[in-house]
């Protein structure tokens, strides 16, 4: 029933505007007061999983919020499902000032540093006659396995997928996604080591760059 409802919404525009106007405030563009107060009815934590009281919560009804079990979201973080459900799996720490906003899927045991961003989104622009922020947004979704560890102030772009066991650079800027079992640097991000089965070693596969 309540599926139901939701796609009844999403198909009739008038109605849609209506209802997120409700919702959402249209200049602060976060949740009003009184949605934000019934948020620990509809957002569902695992056991002695933590968030922060300063954490910018900006969660609605109508996309999910999933954090797993005995997972923290640490200080001056914002979490943003107002285009996409978040998923957060067990085990997990969301370091300080980490941005996320949906839609995301992150597994359990991932681990990111301060200051990164995770964005679900890209902004439409196309037509040049229109400011780009009245054209609204398309999404594409994330996906971060099990066993990541994200380094400091990194960014990883809409529908990227980052295999399980993967290590991600301090800064690096995440443009394509990475197999399971790599490690990646730079702007834009390169596989710098993958770890071979058959020698179980993680290997160098980037040439050096020496001087002449």
């Amino acid at each position: 029933m309540r599926s139901n409802i939701k796609e009844k919404i999403k198909s009739n525009a008038r109605l849609k505007q209506f209802v997120l106007a409700l919702i959402v405030h249209p200049v602060k563009t976060r949740p009003r007061w009184w949605i934000r107060l019934l948020q620990f009815i509809y957002m569902k934590r695992g056991r002695k999983s933590v968030i922060y009281k300063n954490v910018r919560k900006d969660i609605v009804p109508f996309n999910s919020f999933i954090l797993g079990e005995k997972s923290i979201i640490e200080s001056f973080s914002t979490i943003n499902n107002m285009v996409g459900d978040i998923t957060i799996g067990s085990q997990c720490r969301i370091g300080l000032g980490n941005t996320i906003i949906g839609p995301v899927k992150i597994g359990d045991n991932v681990n990111l540093g301060q200051n990164i961003l995770i964005a679900g989104l890209h902004h439409n622009y196309t037509d040049p006659q229109k400011t780009i922020i009245s054209q609204g947004v398309r999404t594409s979704k994330i996906i971060i396995e099990d066993d990541v560890l994200i380094g400091a102030n990194s960014v990883i772009l809409a529908g990227i997928t980052i295999g399980q066991h993967s290590i991600i650079g301090a800064g690096t800027i995440v443009t394509q996604s990475v197999p399971p079992n790599s490690v990646v640097a730079g702007n834009p991000g390169k596989v710098i080591k993958q770890y071979n089965p058959q020698t179980k070693e993680w290997e160098n596969i980037h040439h050096k760059i020496t001087d002449k």
